[in-house]
Order: structure tokens, then C-alpha cells, then sequence
């Protein structure tokens, strides 16, 4: 993997990039992208790694212990706080100083370019939002006139359209990886008048999310829909399976980012009018938490080739190529001059635009996905959310250990 970044006896230098949400339509963007980089760039070659997206950041994590190997790489909010920590990313802000592309920027895209101490360890490539992805079809046979609007009704409509003998089933649950992130997700939707905007672990009285008598009750809602309304085989789940269970047909809702507006967009296993998104669930009090959450390009501490790396970045983020990167894998886009494009205000991408109007009631949280520990706590999460589903652990132990947690964390 050395010589992956060496350069050759042309001089010209191979940068190894690794992307870690991997999915087949958008490597094939990135690959496109970096052809025209390298087209401008005649002395840099780059070479994408694409690890399976279950695997990436156990991969990337590994490359980076190695030192060696990786220029470029995905960095999102919820590993820059362990890489950084563990010093294997390089703070840009001295070669990103003076750079034209500031002034392009969103006010969050400029925002999360840079840390509380000014150092900048990636550059965002756009904004991830969860939105209701839904069977309008479905919905419909089933004998409702709109898809759910709190998650009491995604349970009502997801348990009626579940027919197991026609393999039809309610909601494509997320047992998996990163499964304690929906879980967390209905319980902020449940408290979201008492949480704080800048920590949505975390109630305004300070104590954690997870403390509320409010939580419990998300929690009967939320494990009845693996119960009630969903494939028993969604409690292994990740991000890939979920999506491929909305987009194969035997879903028929989905939780989901804006990129896999693309993924659906693209099944041949559903027609473009049977399905659309709409507005996060709200709970009980008519609200709902929208995370920010958001991912980049970084480069690594132990690149022999940083001023081209950041070339590279650069590159990715400004212009066209950034307009597209986010337009081809559905994402809310860095770029200003991208905001107002027509491109994000019709089909799925209403629901969107629905809740942009509405801050009050789809309320934006920053969840403190760069703390350095959040990496062991999605790990605990997920192994006791197994727990639960497994009837190994109750929801109400589930909550004290969650709370016991955070409320540590927090005291620090």
C-alpha cells in the first residue's frame, strides 16, 4: 500500500482515496470526477478505494493506524472527533487560508469547515436530512389519504400494510449498524420540546434526553414497529439492506437521507409514481428533532502529498464538480449558487423544502457526533439495542444505560 502514494519516475504522484459510504451509482460519480481532476491536473493520478460501506470505517480506521497507503479520505462528523484524536487527520486551514471557494459556501457549509479551535479537517461535500420515504401506492390500498405524520401513525400504517404471505411488509427497520440512530431519532422526536438545539443528547434543564419519562414512550413505538411491521430479518439491518428492502418493493416506508432519493430513483422494482417522501415524524407534541449531519473530504496526517491532496479537495468543492456530487447522490448542497435550483424543489425533495419552511416544528439540532467517544458509544448502542431486540435487555434498562452514560459525558 506504500507505493500507492510514492511518486513515479515521470514525477507524477498517486493519490489513494477511500471513500466509506459506498454505494455503486456514486463511485461511479466520484470516478467521473476525479477523471476530469486528473484531466486538469496532468501530474496527479488518483486512485479510489471503495470498501463496502458496513466495513469502510473499520477499513479506513486500519489504513490509518498503518500510516501509510491513504492520501484522501471520507471524514464524517461522526468520525472526525476519533481520527483527529488519534491524530490522523491533517488540519487544512493553513493551505485552505486565502482560498477562493470560502466565499460559494452555505453558512453551514463554511460552519462545519471548521472546528471550535479553527481547524479544519474536511471540507463538507453536503448535508445529510432525514425525510419519510413512502409507498404513496401502499399507503393508499391500504385505506389512508396521506402518509403518516407522527411516528404513532407510521406504526398504525406500517402494522396495516404488513402481510407477511405476499411478503409485503410495514417499515424497513434498522436492527444493525448504526441502528441506535433511529432509535435515538424517535426519542428526540418525543421530547423535542424540552431538547437543546446545540447538544440533542441533552434536555434544556441539562440533564440527558434519555432521563425523560417521554423516552420511554418513544420507545414502546419505536420496538413495536420491528414487532408489528417489519421483515424479521431488518434486525440485522444496516444502511444498504434498509435500502435495498424500500427499493426492491417489500418496504413500505423508510427512514432515510436524501442520497437514496438517487438509489430509488434508479429501482426497477418500483415506478417513480409509487413512491415520494414526506416530512420527518413528529411526536407526540407535534414536533420533530432534524439532525445536522454532514460529511467531507479530509486528508491524512501521514500523506506524503498534502498540497496535492487538498488540490484535490478543492477540486471537489467548488463549481461544477460539487453541483453534481451533491445533485447525482441527493444531498443538500455546500454551494449557494446551488440552494435555489429548481433540482431541489420538486418530487421527493417537497418534503425538504416543506421543512425548511417550518423550523419551528421540524426543529434542526446539532447532535455531538465529533465528541471523541462517539465512536465507542455507537458501538455500546448498537449492541444494546440487539439486546432489546434479542429480549436480553428490557427498554427501561436500556434507558438507565443510556442515561447513565451521558449523563457522565456530559458532566465532563
Amino acid at each position: 500500500m506504500t507505493g500507492c502514494t510514492s511518486p513515479a519516475a515521470d514525477g507524477t504522484v498517486t493519490l489513494q482515496m477511500v471513500e466509506s459510504l459506498t454505494n455503486p451509482a456514486r463511485t461511479q460519480v466520484l470516478k467521473s470526477l476525479i477523471a476530469d481532476f486528473e484531466a486538469k491536473n496532468k501530474g496527479v493520478k488518483v486512485q479510489l478505494v471503495s470498501p463496502p460501506t458496513d466495513q469502510a470505517d473499520q477499513k479506513l480506521q486500519q489504513m490509518l493506524q498503518a500510516g501509510s497507503g491513504i492520501d484522501v479520505l471520507e471524514v464524517r462528523d461522526l468520525t472526525v472527533g476519533p481520527f483527529s484524536k488519534n491524530g490522523w487527520l491533517y488540519d487544512m486551514s493553513h493551505d485552505l487560508d486565502g482560498w477562493t471557494g470560502w466565499g460559494a459556501l452555505t453558512e453551514n457549509a463554511a460552519k462545519f469547515s471548521k472546528n471550535a479551535e479553527g481547524k479544519s479537517y474536511f471540507v463538507p461535500y453536503g448535508f445529510y436530512g432525514l425525510s419519510l420515504f413512502y409507498r404513496s401506492d401502499l399507503v393508499k390500498e391500504a385505506g389512508f389519504n396521506a402518509p403518516p405524520n407522527s411516528w404513532q401513525e407510521l406504526l398504525q400504517q406500517a402494522t396495516a400494510i404488513q402481510d407477511p404471505s405476499k411478503k409485503r411488509y410495514g417499515y424497513a427497520f434498522r436492527g444493525g449498524k448504526n441502528g441506535y440512530t433511529n432509535v435515538t431519532v424517535a426519542i428526540e422526536a418525543y421530547v423535542a420540546d424540552q431538547i437543546d438545539v446545540n447538544n440533542a443528547y441533552k434536555l434544556s434543564s441539562g440533564k440527558s434526553i434519555f432521563s425523560a419519562p417521554e423516552a420511554r414512550e418513544a420507545l414502546k413505538t419505536y420496538f413495536a414497529l420491528f414487532k408489528q411491521a417489519s421483515p424479521p430479518s431488518s434486525v440485522a439491518w444496516g444502511y444498504p439492506e434498509m435500502v435495498e428492502g424500500f427499493s426492491n418493493g417489500s418496504t413500505a416506508f423508510l427512514l432515510q437521507d436524501p442520497e437514496v432519493i438517487a438509489t430509488v430513483g434508479q429501482s426497477k422494482a418500483i415506478g417513480k409514481d409509487q413512491w415520494t417522501t414526506a416530512p420527518m415524524l413528529v411526536g407526540p407534541t407535534g414536533k420533530a428533532i432534524q439532525p445536522m449531519a454532514t460529511a467531507g473530504w479530509g486528508v491524512a496526517s501521514s500523506s506524503k502529498h498534502k498540497q496535492e491532496a487538498v488540490k484535490l479537495i478543492k477540486f471537489l468543492s467548488e463549481g461544477e464538480a460539487s453541483i453534481r456530487f451533491t445533485k447525482e447522490n441527493s444531498l443538500v448542497p455546500i454551494l449557494k449558487e446551488a440552494v435555489d435550483d429548481e433540482f431541489y424543489k420538486v418530487g421527493a425533495w417537497k418534503s425538504y423544502v416543506t421543512m425548511n419552511q417550518k423550523p419551528d416544528v421540524y426543529i434542526t439540532a446539532v447532535q455531538p457526533r465529533d465528541a471523541s467517544w462517539w465512536t465507542e458509544w455507537a458501538q455500546k448502542a448498537d449492541t444494546e439495542v440487539q439486546q432489546v431486540l434479542a429480549g436480553k435487555m428490557s427498554q427501561e434498562e436500556l434507558l438507565a444505560s443510556w442515561d447513565k452514560y451521558w449523563t457522565e459525558k456530559l458532566a465532563k
